[in-house]
């Protein structure tokens, strides 16, 4: 049994990830969490038609019966499959190559050299510790992934329709 809360999400992963495959989905975030006295394991789903309450209903049932069989976790938890949203969190390489071209929003830990805390703009780049963001007012500035609380695709509402 996995104990370890990283160890947790890991096993998670590899169950769930041929579960969404065969489904036609995608696992874009597995997350442990103890609140309060419960503990939650989040798993996140994707497809690019969007995800649907159907989806998030085969992939709990699914998943359920597997990690009843295999038991990797030693708690007792609660179970949610859910989307990640319209303004999910980048966290893995791959979110981000996905998200080049299209507009961010980053919290930094710190205000910057120039009092910037909150930037909203477009990716235009990831190494893999940095991201490159064009901005409307402060230009393209080059923000690393450790110096940002998190790094969000950022919703395009229009509101003319």
């Amino acid at each position: 049994m996995a104990s370890r809360k990283g160890n947790v999400v890991t096993v998670v992963e590899q169950l769930a990830n041929p579960i969404a495959e065969r489904l036609g989905l995608t696992i874009w975030d597995v997350e442990f969490v103890k609140e309060g006295a419960s503990y939650y394991l989040r798993v996140f789903i994707d497809k690019d038609e969007g995800v649907t309450i159907d989806d998030c209903e085969n992939m709990s049932r699914a998943l359920d019966k597997e990690l009843d069989r295999v038991d990797p976790i030693d708690q007792s938890y609660c179970l949610e499959v859910s989307s990640p949203g319209i303004e999910r969190e980048l966290k893995r390489d791959w979110h981000f190559e996905k998200y080049i071209g299209n507009r961010v929003k980053v919290r930094l830990i710190r205000p910057n050299s120039s009092g910037l805390r909150d930037i909203d703009g477009i990716l235009k780049s990831y190494d893999g510790t940095a991201v490159e963001i064009e901005t409307p007012d402060a230009g393209v500035l080059v923000i690393k992934r450790s110096e940002a609380a998190y790094i969000r695709a950022a919703a395009d509402y229009d509101y003319d329709d």
